[in-house]
């Protein structure tokens, strides 16, 4: 049984674990962020080039940091570029997401009644097909490649942002002040932009930072299955699918972009369960 008086040391350590969780995924964060923005000026290598001679290299031959694939391109080189297009599709997605998500779940929050029942429904609609399985659908329609990627990951997680959105808004919109608001004549976007919209902002952010990540695996799932960004520009779930046919002759072809991939997807998770313990309120430690 726990001791009144260690309380106060567990709190601490909750603390400390969860300023370990923000550092730890910003630092894996930023090295993905640097890494593709050191891609936009300088690689190793050409990403593109083919070099059949130099082929299945393993890692630090001919000068090759992490080694060449089946086509003698160096990997790191690669994987630079890939961060960089990962992001690119992860930045633009999540922004369509928030663009749509926000104004959906707000109406549906200020306006209730039947809008609300609506754009519940019609997110009820959009649950009902797994995220991936609906980007495919829409990239099937618009086409494989980037943009069609970027599009069809940021619609798919519309719905979820305009759930949280519309829960977050509620409990805010029952609030005195945005009563006062109201008897002041204020309208309803205003009030929405002015006093609900800065008070959800940490829960945005929060779930921004997971739909990345969610983002990340979506385009590389797609890319795997060769709907998402097209050949030559290098891709990490394109790279994983050409290394499943020589895993049993270089398994290091697999390794690289699925450490990628996997470093990603746990930096912006740990990033946003930082995010939230820091921005939530609730979660301080109250001393006496």
């Amino acid at each position: 049984m726990t001791d009144i008086f260690d309380v106060p040391e567990l709190e601490v350590r909750r603390r400390r674990w969860r300023r370990t969780n923000l550092i730890v995924g910003a630092v894996l964060v930023g090295l993905v962020v640097v890494t593709a923005v050191v891609s936009l000026f300088w690689t190793p290598f050409d990403p593109e080039q083919v070099n059949v001679a130099d082929r299945f290299l393993g890692v630090g031959e001919g000068g090759h940091l992490l080694g060449t694939d089946q086509f003698g391109r160096d990997i790191a080189s690669q994987l630079m570029v890939g961060a960089r297009n990962t992001l690119f599709v992860g930045v633009l997605a999540v922004s369509i997401a928030i663009a749509v998500g926000i104004p959906l779940g707000g109406v549906a929050a200020v306006r209730r009644g039947w809008v609300e029942e609506a754009v519940m429904r019609f997110s009820d609609l959009m649950f009902a097909f797994p995220a991936v399985l609906l980007a495919i659908l829409l990239v099937a329609a618009l086409g494989p490649s980037t943009s069609s990627a970027m599009v069809a990951i940021g619609l798919a997680y519309v719905p979820i942002v305009a759930r949280v959105t519309r829960g977050a808004s509620l409990p805010v919109l029952e609030r005195d002040f945005v009563r006062a608001a109201r008897g002041y004549g204020r309208g309803r976007t205003f009030i929405f932009v002015r006093h609900v919209l800065p008070n959800i902002a940490s829960v945005l952010i929060v779930q921004a930072t997971v739909l990345f990540a969610l983002a990340i695996l979506a385009e590389a799932a797609l890319s795997f299955l060769g709907i998402g960004t097209q050949p030559p520009t290098p891709s990490w779930g394109r790279s994983l699918n050409d290394a499943q046919t020589f895993i049993s002759v270089a398994p290091t072809l697999a390794l690289w972009p699925g450490l990628a991939i996997a470093v990603s997807v746990l930096g912006f998770n740990l990033l946003g369960d930082g995010l939230r313990d820091a921005l939530d309120p609730r979660l301080e430690v109250r001393r006496t």
